[in-house]
């Protein structure tokens, strides 16, 4: 399963500043940019229900030229909630309360399905009285045309394109011009790898797609470009590679010793290919886990 959570949360985090300017550019007009200050997470429990939310993500900012500063919290629903607009007016309640700044609310409706319009405000009135209304900024991406992103140099539109409103006949295309426009952004290689881990999990290709794409990108024109929309496309191969090895290894170690400490499995993920050959022959000969804390540890040291 795709952990939306994680790859939104670590896709705006790194590209906080990028995301806003892309989406929200009279924000950028009046924020001052070196003082952005992730909160640690925001837990809420709903007393009706009993359960705790968490914030998806919050962040301190100063205005521009002035001491005084607010809290920008986005949100990423990933799947369709009908009450989605209640539990953005209480966060942003119990966000002002706790902090006394002023709230700037962002949604990110992020599913596939529906492409119904979400609404932007969360009312409560009355038939002679308006009590409430609370508006949030709304950014759909089933909504939102790709091909609007194109010429946009922002490693945001990079990877968001992956998820905006697209026919079936146009997964392919898109997916080579998310790469094409992230090598012309010249990031250095984490930031890389996370926007091109991003495009690859939300548009994975059937064998069919895959020789679609390959033969699509043998048409890019310039060769330094096609080099390096080969190398990212190597290391997804490289890095499937990897999961299977370390499925198979996981698998093969839980049968004969029981569930491993979560410790070691981290260990084992973290195995080059190579290595994780080599333990796949090793542990037939494992006569406990005892052995295979002691190959990990000679690995270490190696």
């Amino acid at each position: 399963m795709i952990d939306h959570d994680r790859l939104f949360k670590e896709l705006l985090t790194t590209f906080l500043w990028e995301f806003i300017d892309l989406f929200f550019p009279n924000l950028t007009a009046y924020l001052e940019p070196d003082s952005l200050t992730f909160l640690d997470k925001e837990l809420f429990t709903d007393v009706t229900s009993g359960e705790q939310y968490e914030a998806d993500l919050v962040v301190k900012v100063q205005f521009r030229t002035q001491e005084s500063f607010f809290l920008i919290h986005v949100e990423n629903q990933a799947n369709p909630q009908g009450d989605f607009s209640q539990r953005m007016f209480r966060y942003f309640a119990r966000l002002y309360e706790k902090f006394d700044l002023s709230v700037y609310p962002i949604a990110i409706f992020s599913y596939n399905a529906p492409q119904r319009l979400e609404p932007n405000f969360h009312q409560v009135s009355f038939p002679d009285f308006e009590v409430l209304k609370f508006n949030y900024r709304v950014i759909q991406l089933n909504r939102l045309n790709w091909r609007d992103f194109l010429h946009q140099p922002n490693p945001v539109a990079s990877a968001l394109m992956s998820k905006m409103k697209m026919t079936p006949q146009e997964r392919v295309q898109v997916k080579v011009e998310c790469l094409r426009l992230m090598t012309t952004l010249r990031l250095d290689a984490a930031r890389m790898q996370l926007i091109s881990g991003f495009i690859d999990t939300y548009l994975r290709l059937s064998a069919e797609e895959e020789q679609q794409f390959q033969a699509q990108i043998r048409t890019i024109e310039l060769n330094n470009q096609r080099e390096e929309v080969m190398e990212i496309v190597t290391s997804w191969m490289e890095q499937g590679i990897k999961q299977g090895e370390v499925a198979l290894i996981l698998r093969q170690l839980n049968r004969r010793f029981g569930s491993i400490a979560p410790e070691l499995e981290t260990q084992i993920r973290s195995l080059a290919i190579a290595q994780l050959e080599n333990l796949g022959e090793a542990l037939l000969d494992f006569a406990d886990a005892s052995d295979l804390v002691a190959w990990l540890s000679g690995q270490t040291t190696a």
